[in-house]
């Protein structure tokens, strides 16, 4: 019976050792990459913004100085000001087209003006590299809105913040007294873009990140308003003596 019961600790003890070892071949395990302080001063996360005018894109690059853990997961809070949106349904044909996994947190209005539209946060979900180890990218459109007219040569600038960085692992997902004591807030977010459970976040703080970009939008010239105006209102009832006098001078009128 004693010897029944050593086999089955000793067997407990394997087990227990399997799954907290790290394998080389898969690129170690996350909730040990989280829990060591070092990475904090590797990790890196760069954003680009690319292409001209009122459509642009958001490049998102998050580097990992060490080998990427298979089980870590990244996601990308990115708040987006009222000055730009994204448009939802271009982004659910991206996501079947390229695989792009992003989450808006409200519904957007895609017509409305900037001062009349509310900020809103996307929930970005990068993909690893294939051609770059530790490396995960993700190149998400945003649009410029339309904005009041100003004073002549005036352009709008809007600025994009940088975003937060969330970390999670499966494995410090199942030991909450271990993740409760990691030296990083909590947040809780959506596990996947499909968004059907809710998971708890590392939110990496202190990052080195650069200054905030901005989208250099032009906007109307306010000192044409009564030109633009009053040509508008001319050329219509312009258009509508011209047509009634052609309907008059071509119709055939019939008097019962």
């Amino acid at each position: 019976m004693m010897g029944m019961i050593l086999q089955t600790c000793v067997l407990l003890f394997w087990v227990d050792l399997g799954l907290s070892v790290t394998h080389p071949g898969k690129g170690g395990d996350g909730c040990g990459f989280i829990i060591t302080s070092q990475w904090v001063d590797l990790v890196k996360v760069v954003v680009n913004l690319t292409k001209s005018g009122f459509h642009r894109d958001l490049v998102y690059i998050v580097q990992f100085g060490a080998p990427f853990p298979e089980d870590l997961q990244v996601l990308l809070l990115q708040n987006i000001t009222r000055g730009v949106y994204m448009d939802f349904y271009q982004l659910q044909s991206l996501r079947k087209d390229t695989g792009l996994h992003v989450l808006l947190d409200s519904e957007v209005d895609l017509e409305a003006p900037a001062y009349e539209s509310p900020g809103f946060t996307a929930l970005v979900y990068p993909r690893p590299n294939p051609t770059n180890l530790g490396h995960l990218t993700t190149t998400v459109p945003i649009h410029g809105r339309y904005h009041r007219p100003s004073d002549p040569g005036t352009r709008e600038k809007v600025a994009i913040k940088h975003p937060k960085l969330l970390l999670k692992s499966d494995t410090c997902e199942h030991g909450k007294p271990l993740l409760s004591s990691l030296p990083h807030k909590i947040v809780y977010a959506p596990c996947s873009v499909d968004n059907v459970s809710i998971c708890s976040w590392i939110e990496v703080e202190n990052l080195q990140v650069p200054q905030s970009m901005a989208l250099d939008l032009p906007v109307g010239d306010k000192s044409l308003i009564f030109t633009v105006c009053g040509g508008t209102l001319f050329i219509t009832i312009l258009c509508n003596l011209i047509l009634t006098a052609t309907i008059w001078k071509h119709a055939i009128f019939e008097f019962s």
